[in-house]
Formats: C-alpha cells, structure tokens, sequence
C-alpha cells in the first residue's frame, strides 16, 4: 500500500481511483466492509482503490477538552488498512485551517482534480467539510457535473443486537467495560495494546515468585482494571501470558500499571517493544490481606489463563 503523508505529495491524478473518506478509529468491521467494496469497485473499473483518513483525529483538533480515547493510534490504523489490500492510503494533516475548508472546494479540488476520483464510498452518516456539508445529498448533486458515482454503505449490524451497529464509540465502551472478549465481534480481532517493557518495582520475581514485563502503554485505550488472559508478540516470538491492569492495591502505593506474566518463559526482555491482546477478563483486581494469599490467588490466576489460551 502506498502511503501519502500530505496531499501534496500526489503529483498527478491516480488511475480510475474509487475513493472512501473517514477517520477509521479502530480499522473495525464496519471500515473493513466499506473497504472490501471499495476494492471490489476498483477492481471492476480497472481503478486504484483510495482511503482518505486524518492525523491527528479531527475530534483532537475540534474537541476543545476530553476527547474520547483513540482505539488505533496512526501506525496501528495505517498497518490494519494496509491489511484489507487497499491500494492507497492518503493522510491528510488536520488542523483548524483545514477544519475551514468547505465542502465544495474539497470535493472539486482534491477529490475530483487531485485525485482523479470516479466512485466514491461512504456511510450513510458521514460527512465532511465545513459545517460537515459533504453529505450524500451534496456528494449526490454533483455527480454527473463532476463525473463521479457515488456508492452508499450500510451499516454492519452487531451480532446478537438488532438494534445497535459497529461502531468506533460502542468498541471504546466494550473495551473500558473490561468485555475485550466482546471486542473480537467488532474489530475482527483482540483488541490489543503497544508499549515497551520498563523496570518495574521489584517485586513481581522476588516477592511473589512471578515475574512480569512492566509495560509503559502508548496507546489511549486501555482496557478496564482487573487480570486478563492475553497473548504476546515480541521480538522473541508469540507467547500466552497473563497481564494485571491496575493500581496493586495490595501494596497500597496506588500506581498504575500494566504488568504482564508470560508463561513458561525467562528471557529479558527490558527495553523491547511488545503487542498484548487481550482474549478475556479473568477477574477485577482485589486487594489482599497479605503478599501469601496475593502469590496464591496469582497461581490460580495463570492456572485460569492457561485453560483460557489451551487453543491460541
């Protein structure tokens, strides 16, 4: 997948490009479809297929104060995209500047001119430019003058729930529920974070005989607090673990922190960069009354992780 970094970096119109615009928070089932479709058109026109997304997300420029967590940061986002087979992927900078371009000039002078589009795709709800005027009904009106056709998505319902949709908003709230197990129906995968392996406290291998990576988090989504079976991809291969979100009340020292327990391994792995997926909640953090019983019920914690993770 090609990648641009500014719409300024497109020298010429690309080949039939049937185009998709959004955020994509998440690359979810819901973006996965419209992307498929947008392959499938391509495709059948000879085209390019094209996903126009932002950075950073529109809400942090507009929002002025507590703006939802992302689910995928840019790296992630553009590493799942690449993975529907897309053909392009452009990011455009996003900042007041360009929050104030309208609706017509975006559509006639980067979709049509810049980019060459002759099919768009889009939700029902999506909109864009100023005063978010971009909607079905503009993009409709200026079909046959600008000569393109536009190609409208249905949402992808969630199973087992008539009345609810995939959405970026209902992940964030399955994930901070702690129902990451939940999550897989929506994403089409774990949800899983990124960071890298810091010194902890110390005590994890010495005190209660189970070491653990600590984890310095980058991403914004963090599932709720509580000990979850996950897997683990670092540079040493793939590997089950079992990972506590929380502030170890234990030891009263209120600190939050992600700590992960691989099984059946004792290599170092400070400094590295890992990936955990979480595949299910195993139980909420307690606090207990002494290090024994917190070393006890850790046993029967990763004794619950390895029936949990037998087929993964």
């Amino acid at each position: 997948m090609n990648v641009f970094k500014d719409i300024n970096e497109i020298k010429q119109p690309f080949i039939n490009p049937v185009v998709t615009i959004g955020n994509f928070d998440g690359v979810h089932k819901g973006h996965q479809a419209i992307f498929h479709q947008v392959i499938e058109k391509a495709e059948s026109i000879n085209g390019t297929s094209v996903a126009i997304t932002f950075e950073p997300h529109p809400i942090k420029v507009l929002k002025k104060k507590d703006p939802p967590p992302l689910i995928t940061l840019y790296e992630q986002k553009v590493e799942l995209i690449a993975k529907t087979g897309m053909d392009v992927l452009i990011c455009i900078p996003f900042n007041k500047e360009f929050a104030a371009i309208s609706a017509d000039r975006f559509l006639e002078e980067i979709l049509v001119k810049k980019i060459g589009t002759k099919a768009i795709v889009i939700g029902k709800d999506y909109s864009f430019g100023k005063n978010r005027k971009g909607n079905i009904t503009f993009l409709n009106e200026n079909a046959a003058r600008l000569g393109y056709k536009v190609i409208v998505t249905g949402w992808i319902p969630v199973a087992n729930n008539v009345d609810g949709r995939i959405s970026s908003t209902r992940i964030r709230e399955v994930v901070m529920e702690g129902n990451v197990h939940d999550a897989v129906s929506l994403l089409g995968r774990h949800y899983q974070i990124r960071g890298k392996v810091q010194s902890g406290r110390n005590r994890g291998g010495r005190l209660l005989g189970f070491p653990t990576a600590n984890i310095n988090i980058v991403d914004e989504l963090c599932p709720k607090t509580g000990v979850y079976a996950v897997t683990v991809n670092c540079r040493d291969g793939h590997f089950k673990g079992v990972a506590n979100i929380g502030y170890s009340p234990t030891f009263d020292d209120h600190v939050f922190t992600i700590e992960v327990h691989l099984l059946d391994f004792d290599n170092d792995i400070y400094g590295q960069d890992i990936r955990v997926d979480f595949i299910k909640r195993i139980r909420d953090e307690k606090k207990f009354s002494n290090i024994d019983e917190l070393s006890q019920q850790i046993q029967k914690d990763i004794d619950s992780g390895r029936k949990i993770l037998a087929n993964f």
